[in-house]
């Protein structure tokens, strides 16, 4: 058993991320597991750029109301105690709505090989935000 301290919270880059996010590390996995946790809290209004992972995701809500939506136009509005999976491949945002914080544990796996899980894409429109917002 291994007690690990606390990381230090880190505001996200602006390269991939619109507002204001805060992303806490939780566990970041020694092989053979590939598991990475992280605690990642959103400001009203503030949401991930379009995104996918090769292996996928698993979102759970700790606090707040908080939306999920995808290519096809699907939105989910998430709360405290839901989790969404999202399958590799699927391209899709999340963020909190546009009048409440959200924050959920984002759970995936890093690949084999050491490279990156995540792809990173174009930031969400304002309009499809407003839109998902409307739903």
């Amino acid at each position: 058993m291994e007690l690990k301290p606390v990381s230090p919270t880190v505001k996200t880059p602006v390269q991939m991320f619109t507002g204001d996010v805060y992303l806490t590390p939780i566990y970041n996995g020694t092989e053979p597991s590939r598991m990475t946790v992280a605690l990642v809290r959103f400001t009203p209004g503030a949401r991930t750029n379009w995104h996918s992972h090769a292996v996928g995701q698993t979102l759970h809500v700790t606090e707040g109301t908080g939306l999920v939506s995808t290519r096809d136009g699907t939105v989910l509005r998430i709360r405290g105690g839901d989790t969404v999976i999202c399958p590799p491949g699927e391209e899709h945002w999340h963020g909190a709505t546009a009048d409440t914080f959200m924050s959920h544990l984002a759970m995936l796996e890093n690949l084999p090989d050491g490279g990156d899980p995540t792809t990173w894409l174009e930031p969400v429109p304002d309009e499809e935000y407003r839109t998902a917002n409307q739903q």
